[in-house]
């Protein structure tokens, strides 16, 4: 019979008891083994019960991610708080708009954090202020929590309207590990590289060994590719899971040099499209590395996966869609009617399904799909089906299954049906990618025009000789398309129709 309660930080626990002289988090010049950090959680733990955090009670986190970090949040399950999680790019704005929704009882941060909560009443009403550095000496055991009971809150990436805070409760978190180990299989005596936060997590349940990346997410082009290979050579890393932005860096500096990496023998990237001429790159770069791209969301990862010399069997996308792999088998997933309307409640889903190969939104639902988000029953209107005691998850993506193939068409709200006709902006963002001396481009609706726009130091009149192929009604070279905060991946449509206004 399933279990009631459980706590997620039962997997540290494990592992540490099974590893403890294995090296748990590697940071610059500091590392710690799981007995160690084993006995820092309780101690920090015992700190936090200590200065009036109960179970349920809600943190702010606002620690760049390192020892510290994990350390804290690791403390907060073991007492059975909840951790309000903020990525480190966020803006002032955002993280103070993050502190109303959340609506926290504690708050622990870096010392500059700490600071901003001198000026800001959003941090400065938060009752209880943490120290980053204290312990408590009192013994404080495990706190078992209900499965449903909230474990992470983490807010999804954009700089306009209300945030979602994603809410990843104890058994979720179970689920994406589970899944996560199935795909990724993870070893004690494996060397990860996690540059995505939620990775490191899976290690420490695992008994392997965590490098933090010499990289500040705040400032993703000051990605030093030498500093990043010299770390992997040092530690003899053996696995990287890392945004697409990340390992494209990598592996062109290490063609540029003629440089191989013997020890690397699996790359997992996500959280941006990865076509074919990108993934050849990786595979020049890699070549006797595993590389997985995993195609997945906030609200469900992974939901399939498609190896890099995979992609390269069709360079021009003739299939007219990004091919990303087979669905995993413990993801359910269906292609519905593209529409801007809530649906929420479905007798029959059958009505909203789309024929075979036909474009449509891609929903998913499984143990690992998100099924709430804190504080905000709108974005749960707007994002949720709910059909026969089922949530599903509407992930914004088109697409279309082919020959038990999922293939990406771009996001639905991009997708541009102009006199008759739907254009897909991220089918000819690959067909662009593949003219030399252009690094990115799309198209974009700008008043009842369909602007094709280029990222390129090639003159006007070059480019228009190269794309006869695709329709546009005006051209816009730039020199730099806007990307998103946080992957410095996928373009951002908001603030590039803003610049071409």
């Amino acid at each position: 019979m399933r279990p009631k309660h459980h706590n997620i930080v039962h997997l540290f626990l494990s592992a540490a008891n099974q590893y403890p002289n294995n090296i748990a988090i590697i940071d610059g010049r500091v590392s710690i083994s799981y007995v160690d950090l084993k006995k820092e959680v309780k101690q920090t733990a015992a700190y936090f019960r200590g200065q009036g955090i109960e179970p349920g009670d809600r943190v702010l986190v606002f620690i760049p991610m390192g020892i510290d970090l994990y350390r804290i949040v690791l403390a907060l399950f073991y007492i059975g708080a909840v951790a309000v999680f903020l990525d480190e790019w966020v803006s002032k704005d955002r993280l103070l708009l993050c502190c109303r929704i959340a609506d926290c009882k504690g708050f622990i941060g870096t010392i500059k954090a700490r600071v901003l909560g001198y000026f800001a009443k959003e941090i400065r009403n938060i009752p209880i202020k943490l120290s980053l550095r204290k312990r408590g000496i009192a013994k404080v055991g495990v706190q078992e929590v209900a499965l449903e009971a909230s474990a992470l809150i983490t807010f999804t990436t954009g700089s306009t309207g209300l945030p979602k805070a994603a809410d990843r409760s104890h058994d979720f978190l179970a689920a994406q590990f589970s899944i996560l180990k199935d795909k990724i299989n993870p070893h004690p005596q494996d060397v990860d590289m996690p540059v995505l936060p939620i990775v490191l997590f899976l290690n420490l349940g695992i008994g392997c060994t965590s490098v933090i990346a010499k990289f500040n997410s705040k400032k993703p082009s000051s990605l030093s590719p030498g500093k990043i290979i010299n770390q992997i050579k040092c530690h003899q890393i053996n696995r990287i899971t890392a945004s697409p932005f990340f390992v494209k860096t990598i592996a062109k500096y290490l063609c540029n040099r003629k440089l191989v990496l013997n020890n690397l023998k699996q790359i997992f990237t996500g959280g941006a499209p990865v076509f074919p001429n990108e993934a050849d790159l990786y595979n020049t770069a890699f070549p006797d590395t595993d590389i997985q791209i995993v195609y997945g969301s906030t609200e469900s990862e992974p939901i399939s996966t498609i190896s890099s010399k995979e992609i390269v069997l069709d360079p021009y996308l003739k299939s007219n869609g990004l091919p990303v792999g087979q669905v995993h088998p413990k993801t359910s997933l269906k292609v519905i009617k593209i529409t801007t309307e809530n649906i929420h409640m479905c007798n029959n889903m059958a009505d909203l399904e789309v024929g075979t190969e036909k474009i449509g939104e891609i929903i998913v639902a499984g143990d690992h799909v998100l099924k709430k988000y804190f504080n905000n029953p709108s974005a749960f209107e707007t994002n949720k089906i709910i059909s026969d005691k089922v949530i599903w998850h509407r992930t914004g993506d088109s697409g279309f299954i082919k020959d038990d193939q999922l293939f990406l068409t771009g996001r639905c709200k991009q997708l541009i049906d102009h006199k008759g006709k739907v254009f897909s902006p991220f089918i000819i963002e690959n067909k662009l990618q593949l003219i030399d001396g252009v690094s990115m481009g799309t198209i974009i609706r700008q008043n009842e025009e369909v602007v094709l726009v280029v990222e390129t130091n090639l003159s006007v009149k070059d480019i228009e000789s190269q794309v006869v192929n695709i329709f546009y009604d005006r051209l816009e070279v730039v020199k730099k398309i806007p990307r998103d905060p946080r992957h410095f991946s996928k373009i951002d449509y908001a603030e590039l129709s803003k610049i071409l206004s």
